[in-house]
């Protein structure tokens, strides 16, 4: 009788596990999805500020027509995509690269980084950058836990058992994270006409020709008289 209640208290104690272990994958499945809800409405966000942003730098970069073609190309295809994380992930590469090279437009029209519409929209967009950031870590944080769940042992039997599958990572590419989101600078000075920079000039470098003895400098001092020589007998 003892070891019918044995048995009977260890398959009870299975089942609960079984239980509790396929409302936890569950439970982690929503957790993932709220969290790419998240990165989605801040990408839209940033989506939204780019048609305004590029209006304001045609006002004095009218020229640059092939960096507003390609914003607007790029951003198109990032907003149209509909894909996995892994998907719109590589849609978000070429649309980052066409807005940093937007800013570094902007870098070359100081009228431009002091409008005060540029200076909202840009300091909006470096908000919306970092929300988007902290979303992508939270969201990649719970996929890093339900993949561990997913290919563990127990729990890999009940993910077989139900079809729960590995999710994807929000990675993006290598060479915009190593360079990070784009920014403006406005620490530096007002640009002269001829294109240089705001900053003192630097001071002349003298030249010397080759070959030549530079030349002793100059002075207000009389040379010393020499000493009278006593006139020679005739």
């Amino acid at each position: 009788m003892i070891a019918v209640w044995i048995v009977l208290g260890i398959i009870v104690i299975a089942v609960i596990g079984f239980i509790v272990s396929y409302n936890r994958f569950v439970s982690q499945r929503q957790m993932i999805n709220d969290a790419w809800a998240n990165i989605d409405t801040e990408l839209r966000r940033r989506y939204d500020l780019i048609p305004n942003l590029v209006e304001t730098v045609k006002g004095y970069a009218a020229h640059e027509r092939e960096v507003f073609e390609d914003v607007a190309r790029t951003r198109s295809a990032a907003a149209g995509s509909t894909g996995s994380p892994a998907e719109q992930a590589a849609a978000e590469g070429p649309f980052m690269a066409a807005l940093g090279r937007l800013l570094a437009v902007a870098e070359n029209y100081p009228q431009l980084k002091a409008n005060e519409n540029f200076l909202a929209l840009q300091s909006e967009l470096s908000n919306t950058e970092d929300r988007i950031q902290t979303a992508r870590r939270f969201y990649n944080a719970n996929v890093r836990e339900f993949n561990r769940r997913v290919q563990s042992f127990p729990s890999s039997v009940i993910a077989n058992m139900f079809h729960f599958q590995a999710a994807e990572f929000f990675e993006i590419p290598e060479s915009i994270r190593e360079a990070g989101p784009p920014q403006v600078s406005f620490a530096t000075g007002p640009a002269s006409p001829d294109g240089s920079s705001g900053g003192p000039p630097a001071p002349p470098v003298p030249e010397v020709s080759m070959g030549s003895t530079p030349e002793a400098p100059a002075t207000s001092e009389a040379p010393p008289e020499r000493p009278d020589e006593p006139a020679s007998g005739s």
